[in-house]
């Protein structure tokens, strides 16, 4: 379309974006006819818009393929109004402002709105909001007005006269850019003196790293210290929190004085748990007017096409609906994935240091946003030298309590898109780790005998002679009864599959064994028995703490296996296979002549008193 000054052009159809499926014809030209639209006054085909896709959100300008893209691949929402933007409408001193205000948009202003809209929705807490009501059955529009009237107060100028920057944002904003730049304490110290002495006027600026920390610490995003045992045998937490040893293995809570036994010296504990608490980090995520609306996106904009695109789309989640309807009936109520492994904080691998994250991460939220940094929230930061292997328990005891009281009672919550109140239940719905720390999780060990989890009891095991390791059979039983693989002995190991998929245990099934075996103590002091019955009709070695939380046994999936291991590990070593890579394929005289003692795959053999053997036929040539 040619452009055409001052004539009226009729607003675009709207109605594809309420369409289920973003993959129908309807919904694929309803975007191209918005795209031809927003893009029919602008003269040059290389101009580019703001993209009004759920990612972007108009924050970011965009040619026609990238907003074509972005659309057709992330949606927009159902509840888009800013159609002034996309040139909608026959003002020309409106088009001349919308085109002036873009272009005097940058990045760092748009920063800088980002930053003071995020503390105006952070800032106060509800409960200020609550206690300033008066009344519980207030309206909820009069209870907004006053929540936003004490964030006004609150939100007072740097100085007199400033507009951009409010006290409380300038320093966020300077926080943000001392962990951006990695600065040192000492140095951001330096920098706040010097900007109170070249800006005398701005009387409520700090002058230390530990004065700005306790105005940031107002968003209520702080943390908990909780003092641990040395072995890791217990938390002084609750009614332990003043304990002076520990009631497990009586170690003193406190290292020993290094400076002549003063007894006026500060206590210092062995271990401390850092816990950030996850009642106040879920409810900032509906006190933003931005990502509000998100968080019911699973069950209002979601595609359901009977694809797995998000984990709503999966079977565990469609059961745990229907056995929890009460939960399941507002979209609102928040879902969690937990994810923990061990890393060394110092980067240098030479260092034996291992410090335990544990993150959790909300799933109502978009498939692409539910692993971005934003939305990774850091539970516990498990202290080191040494990791708390199978005592993980001990640590997450707090998120325990938490999350059985975020499930039990909730925690009222103020939602900014509807502008209400509303009493907010959260649940986790599983873990991912790699599959050491699946046995710390689970408390299945995955080493030995019936390493498998799925299997359980009825792994089939195999001790390899030539290369020590144990080897793990039978995956014909997951083949229909009726597939020809299961009769093909020669291909595999030799025999004829004739037994049914293992039976997978439900949660009560979990429960039952568990309460046949004795009470475990945790803690590294504790010189623990091996439990009756292991390796040979389970591999249990603790009961798992998550088994506190009364949903977890109806739980059709309770933990799984991270991607990137399973990529770095299977993945690596079957290219490195195929490929022959030196030391990095599989394919050694020591599995050459397990082959040999197996009695299979006679092909591949070695010959008697040789060290070569064959090239195998999965294996590529160097030609």
């Amino acid at each position: 379309m040619s452009f055409l000054k001052g004539v009226d052009i009729m607003p675009v159809d709207k109605s594809w974006i309420n369409l289920s499926s973003r993959s129908c014809e309807e919904y694929i030209n309803g975007v191209i006819e918005f795209v031809d639209y927003a893009f029919q006054r602008i003269k040059d085909e290389d101009m580019k818009i703001k993209c009004p896709c759920n990612d972007c959100n108009n924050r970011y300008r965009r040619t026609r393929v990238e907003v074509t893209r972005d659309l057709l691949w992330k949606g927009m929402r159902r509840d888009y109004t800013r159609w002034h933007l996309h040139r909608e409408g026959n003002s020309d001193e409106d088009e001349e402002g919308s085109e002036e205000d873009e272009d005097n948009s940058s990045d760092d202003e748009q920063n800088i709105d980002d930053i003071h809209n995020m503390i105006r929705d952070a800032y106060p807490r509800m409960r200020d909001v609550e206690e300033t009501s008066g009344s519980e059955s207030q309206d909820p529009n009069e209870e907004a007005k006053e929540f936003y009237r004490l964030v006004e107060e609150a939100d007072q100028p740097l100085y007199l006269g400033c507009k951009k920057y409010s006290n409380l944002s300038f320093i966020v904003k300077l926080m943000h850019i001392k962990c951006k730049n990695s600065w040192s304490n000492n140095s951001f110290t330096i920098l706040l003196e010097l900007l109170k002495d070249a800006f005398p006027m701005c009387e409520k600026l700090p002058i230390s790293h530990y004065g700005a920390k306790k105005i940031v610490s107002d968003l209520g995003l702080n943390y908990e210290k909780i003092d641990a045992c040395k072995n890791d045998c217990m938390l002084y937490y609750k009614g332990h929190s003043k304990a002076d040893k520990c009631s497990v293995c009586q170690i003193s809570r406190w290292k020993l004085n290094s400076k002549g036994g003063k007894r006026d010296a500060k206590k210092v504990p062995w271990k401390v748990l850092r816990y950030f608490p996850l009642k106040p980090r879920l409810q900032r995520l509906f006190m933003s007017s931005k990502t509000a609306p998100d968080m019911r996106w699973h069950h209002e904009n979601r595609s359901n096409d009977e694809v797995l695109r998000h984990p709503a789309n999966a079977e565990a989640w469609k059961s745990f609906d229907r056995t929890h309807e009460s939960f399941s009936s507002d979209p609102r109520n928040v879902r969690l994935g937990l994810a923990t492994d061990g890393f060394n904080p110092f980067g240098n691998m030479s260092v034996s240091y291992s410090c335990w994250p544990v993150v959790v991460f909300p799933y109502n939220i978009h498939s692409w946003m539910c692993m971005k940094e934003p939305y990774l929230f850091m539970s516990l930061l498990i202290p080191g030298q040494k990791g708390p292997g199978n005592d993980i328990d001990v640590f997450l005891r707090p998120l325990i309590d938490e999350l059985k009281e975020l499930w039990e009672k909730g925690a009222e919550t103020y939602d900014a898109s509807t502008q209400e109140n509303f009493q907010m239940r959260v649940a986790l719905m599983w873990t991912i780790n790699d599959f050491p720390a699946y046995a710390y999780t689970s408390g299945w060990s995955t080493q030995e005998n019936l390493a498998c989890p799925c299997c359980g009891s009825e792994t089939y095991h195999r001790r390899l002679k030539h290369g020590s390791k144990m080897c793990y059979m039978g995956h014909h039983r997951f083949l229909p009864s009726d597939h020809k693989w299961r009769s093909q002995k020669a291909q595999f190991d030799g025999k004829r599959e004739r037994k049914g998929a293992p039976k997978r245990l439900s949660g009560d099934d979990v429960l039952n064994q568990l309460g046949t075996l004795p009470p475990i103590t945790l803690g590294k002091a504790v010189k623990r028995k091996r439990l009756p019955g292991r390796g040979k009709c389970h591999n249990w070695k603790k009961h798992s703490i998550f088994f506190d939380l009364p949903y977890w046994r109806t739980l059709l999936l309770r933990h799984n296996l991270d991607v990137m291991h399973i990529e770095k590990n299977i993945c690596d070593s079957v290219m490195g296979t195929v490929l022959d890579i030196d030391k990095k394929s599989k394919d050694s005289l020591n599995a050459r002549l397990d082959l040999k003692m197996m009695g299979i795959r006679k092909e591949l053999h070695p010959e008697d008193g040789k060290t070569t053997f064959p090239r195998a036929c999965y294996t590529l040539s160097k030609r």
